[in-house]
């Protein structure tokens, strides 16, 4: 642990337990430098971080006070969904809202990007010239059939060590993103009209591909904290209906939920006993907020049953444009689409996140940025609760870096985005994350972004939105 970091967590458990309380002022930069023997760089740091997870405020020529804090919310409430399965239609309107999203001066609530100041990108510039230097054969050819550098493969096995693996070489595919890897994978284990098993709420990305793969989507209900109701996914799958189950067993998007281990458990068991198979996206296993990385599904899969999906987007850069599966007994057949559909993945790509794999650096990096994410969704919920209408719930995320907001049922977010975009505010509206069109109350907020006085502002703003809407209605 850094030394600021060490500062920070003092002073902090100093607040948690009530020893300085809301309103006292904290010692000084030259005190606390003199006598912690620390640099003023080093403590102002400290308090900046206890700024960003919003236990302390900076008042001009005054100093660092400990922050009023917020009531708790209470969690959005799992909702019963539709025993039988529908058409998904979400296409059109996502992609007019991320494309609005992208607008200059626009606040970045919408799509979940990270900062790129948290972001290695500097010595991924180096890495890719290196690269580039050392392999200079690697641009004179390729093939589709010998796709997944070696290199590579074996770094994403060493990985694989800390949640129960090895995972096996052979059934490693490179792809074009997690994207492509959920895509492969639902072409090889679907057909058209099929029915696909989703968690409710659940990631608008998945809800495209079936879309777009004429696939139905049955929404099962999900706990803000545990995850999709495997009770439930009991009752759905027992008469064969279900060819697929698709979902986020670590750190959902967009609850943040993690499964039990129990529960990825039964559902590996549940899938290699009825047929179905489980494709799990993993993107943000790595971005766990708890002392060790929760396990996936993966890890509990004695049939090959469970296809794991991930990339490095939310955690190196999304530009890479690198994922991998692991594929299991459906290896041969994904391994075919990806031949068929784009081929091998740039291998200066794969070299790229090899060396830096190799290397040490991606730990230490992501143990760092672990703990900023989890620092931004405190700061990004303490804000919500001081400006949003005084009954609206949060979600409790366990990793990654969204926030889930239920607001009063009157409030309709699809109809109040219009208005939001004018004051240059994006969010994602609740219903886009149901096949069905439920969460009309409630939204996605990104909290990828350090929480800056202009965030702040942004949230407030957005708040007040909602609560003038809020008046209007009951007026």
């Amino acid at each position: 642990m850094l030394r600021y970091e060490r500062l920070a967590n003092e002073l902090g458990s100093l607040i948690a337990s009530g020893t300085l309380r809301p309103g006292d002022r904290l010692p000084s930069v030259r005190r606390l430098s003199d006598e912690r023997r620390l640099s003023a760089s080093t403590v102002v740091q400290a308090l900046r971080q206890l700024e960003d997870r919003g236990l302390v405020e900076a008042r001009p020529q005054s100093g660092f006070f400990v922050r009023h804090a917020s009531a708790p919310r209470p969690e959005p409430s799992a909702r019963t969904t539709l025993e039988s399965a529908v058409q998904v239609d979400v296409t059109q309107r996502l992609v007019r809202i991320l494309q609005t999203s992208t607008r200059p001066g626009m606040a970045p609530f919408a799509a979940a990007l990270p900062a790129p100041s948290l972001l290695p990108v500097a010595a991924l510039h180096r890495l890719y010239a290196g690269v580039a230097r050392r392999h200079p054969k690697l641009l004179e050819g390729g093939s589709h059939i010998n796709m997944d550098e070696p290199a590579l493969v074996r770094q994403l096995i060493k990985r694989s060590l800390s949640w129960g693996g090895p995972l096996a070489a052979e059934e490693i595919v490179i792809t074009n993103s997690c994207t492509e890897a959920l895509a492969l994978a639902l072409r090889a284990v679907t057909q058209p009209g099929d029915t696909v098993a989703v968690e409710s709420p659940g990631y608008y990305l998945m809800l495209q591909l079936l879309e777009s793969l004429g696939l139905q989507a049955l929404e099962i209900p999900t706990d803000p904290r545990t995850g999709i109701s495997i009770e439930a996914l009991d009752l759905a799958s027992r008469q064969g209906k279900v060819a697929a189950c698709l979902l986020v067993a670590n750190a959902s998007n967009p609850l943040g939920s993690v499964m039990p281990d129990d529960s990825k458990r039964r559902l590996a068991k549940m899938a290699a006993e009825r047929g179905f198979t489980v494709i799990e996206d993993d993107l943000y296993g790595d971005l766990h907020f708890s002392e060790s990385r929760p396990w996936p599904i993966k890890a509990f899969d004695v049939a090959g049953n469970v296809i794991l999906c991930s990339s490095f987007s939310k955690s190196l850069s999304p530009s890479l444009r690198l994922g991998f599966l692991a594929a299991g007994k459906h290896r041969a057949k994904i391994a075919l689409q990806k031949t068929i559909i784009s081929g091998g993945t740039n291998p200066i790509t794969q070299h790229v996140l090899a060396e830096y794999l190799e290397s040490g650096a991606y730990e230490r990096h992501i143990r760092s940025l672990r703990r900023t994410y989890e620092r931004q969704v405190a700061a990004m919920q303490d804000a919500v609760s001081r400006y949003f209408p005084a009954s609206t719930r949060l979600s409790q995320p366990q990793g990654g870096f969204v926030l889930w907001v239920e607001l009063p049922e009157e409030i309709d977010t699809m109809q109040l985005y219009e208005k939001a975009i004018t004051q240059n505010l994006a969010f994602v509206p609740g219903e886009l994350f149901s096949p069905s069109g439920m969460y009309r109350n409630c939204l996605r907020l990104n909290c990828g972004n350090p929480h800056t006085p202009e965030i702040e502002s942004a949230i407030h703003r957005l708040g007040s939105l909602f609560s003038t809407s809020q008046d209007q209605i009951s007026g």
